[in-house]
């Protein structure tokens, strides 16, 4: 028998994470379901009743918020006759999910379950070890990339992208991507480990390009900025709000920096820790990765916490990429790579812009430990930048469900990463094989435990072969 989330156009609920509120935190539900259907029940907590209101309407379904605060008193929450345990006392020992890499490329949709969402399973089975207080999601929850076929104006995107000015062939391509994008965030959000875990660990996220689709931003930009790219965006835009943030346009304000909404990173204080994602795609371009907004609230970020987590959904810390680049330039064979290289902080156009964020990260690890939280490699790594007595952390967890890239991938990487990095003078990037391992990059399946014990933070991977690794201590 079907389960009930699962039936077509139910998901949920799940959680996002708003924010402290004294003692306890604020939490949104988000609850999907057919757009014929009545409201769902309210949410039950120890001495009170949260009703739902609708706020939005897309491709035949309808997305109904819960907004409450949750206390240690509470424990938890009671819907539609399941109580599920929540995590609110978030003031001492502490653990952290960070995932990413949700999805492939191409026929994700097809895939078989068990085999799509095995590390989603190993991570609820984690969680119900001993819970987390907070999923972090470091970009392509959903793999977009075949959410353009099936339409004329998008079928050969982003290769060929006709010149259209009817608003009426736009209205029903935006219809068309709003099917296809929803589709495949119900596909995800209906996975039985992912359920599991949305249910009761309140979510942070961040995009990356594949929730738009491939390389947004690193493409031609007459191909980004033409009436068919800007519906995709559009598109792209609306339902991560909806589904990553469960969120409608007005909640904007409220959950990110940039009040008016041109760049959608964020930031939450929790006790002893804070945790910030810059927004990488909205106002990127070929030749810049943030734009004015998205810059202005990076340098106003103002840490408060004992700890930063910077969630960068491309790798802050990264081998010396420029010079491959030239390299896979000059060679015709290897020049539609571009892109990709162009994607990353590391590439030759971006330098100085990577090194004016490397600057502003020194600025917070003089106040505090600052590790940097970073996905969409498909690999799981580590790094250090700097001297000892100011050094930044970065870890890589890259392939939720992506599988993994050939070894041979990883170990030429590796090869290359020895060459080492130094943007910023004084300040040497070297990339390490993490605890356990041989080489710098692992070619497996992985996600990341992040815990704070007697005020201090660890990492583990758990990888899909060789399990968990050894802790790495985060606080030296």
């Amino acid at each position: 028998m079907m389960d009930e989330a699962q039936r077509p156009g139910r998901a949920g609920p799940i959680l996002h994470f708003r924010g402290m509120a004294g003692q306890g935190i604020r939490l949104a539900a988000i609850v999907i379901r057919p757009k014929d259907e009545p409201a769902p029940p309210p949410i039950r907590l120890s001495e009170a009743e949260i009703a739902p209101r609708r706020i939005a309407q897309i491709a035949g379904i309808a997305v109904w918020r819960h907004d409450f605060t949750l206390t240690p008193a509470d424990g938890g929450y009671e819907f539609e006759g399941t109580f599920h345990a929540v995590a609110t006392d978030l003031s001492g020992d502490l653990r952290l999910a960070f995932v990413s890499c949700n999805g492939e490329e191409n026929g994700d949709l097809d895939r078989d379950g068990a085999e799509r969402n095995l590390m989603w399973t190993r991570l609820a089975r984690d969680h119900a070890r001993a819970p987390f207080a907070l999923l972090l999601q470091g970009g392509d929850q959903i793999y977009a990339d075949e959410a353009t076929q099936g339409h004329p104006l998008s079928r050969d995107w982003p290769d060929k992208v006709p010149e259209v000015d009817d608003l009426a062939q736009l209205a029903d391509l935006a219809e068309h991507l709003r099917r296809r994008f929803v589709a495949r965030y119900l596909h995800v959000l209906q996975a039985p480990g992912y359920a599991a875990m949305a249910a009761q660990v309140p979510a942070l996220s961040v995009w990356d390009d594949h929730d738009i689709c491939d390389g947004w931003g690193s493409l031609p930009e007459q191909r980004s900025r033409s009436a068919v790219g800007r519906t995709l965006f559009g598109v792209a835009r609306e339902t991560y709000l909806l589904f990553q943030h469960g969120a409608a346009e007005g909640d904007i304000p409220e959950l990110f920096l940039d009040a008016s909404g041109e760049s959608l990173g964020w930031k939450r204080e929790l006790p002893g820790l804070t945790i910030a994602a810059p927004d990488l795609r909205s106002e990127r371009h070929r030749h810049r990765i943030m734009g004015p907004a998205g810059w202005q609230a990076v340098e106003a970020l103002a840490p408060q916490g004992e700890h930063v987590f910077l969630v960068s959904s491309v790798p802050l810390l990264g081998p010396r990429l420029s010079l491959l680049e030239r390299v896979m330039m000059a060679i015709p064979r290897m020049q539609h790579y571009e892109d990709d290289l162009r994607d990353q902080w590391q590439s030759r156009v971006h330098r100085a812009e990577w090194r004016r964020l490397l600057a502003e990260v020194l600025k917070w690890r003089a106040r505090a430990h600052v590790t940097a939280l970073s996905g969409e490699i498909h690999l799981a790594t580590r790094a250090v930048m700097g001297p000892d007595a100011q050094k930044v952390h970065q870890l890589v967890a890259s392939g939720i469900s992506h599988r993994a890239p050939p070894q041979a991938y990883a170990r030429a990487l590796g090869l290359f990463a020895g060459l080492g990095e130094a943007p910023l003078p004084g300040h040497p990037i070297r990339i390490h094989p993490l605890p356990g391992q041989r080489h710098r990059y692992v070619a497996q399946r992985n996600y990341l435990i992040l815990a704070r014990r007697d005020g201090r933070w660890q990492a583990v991977w758990h990888l899909e072969e060789s399990g968990e690794t050894p802790a790495l201590d985060l606080s030296d």
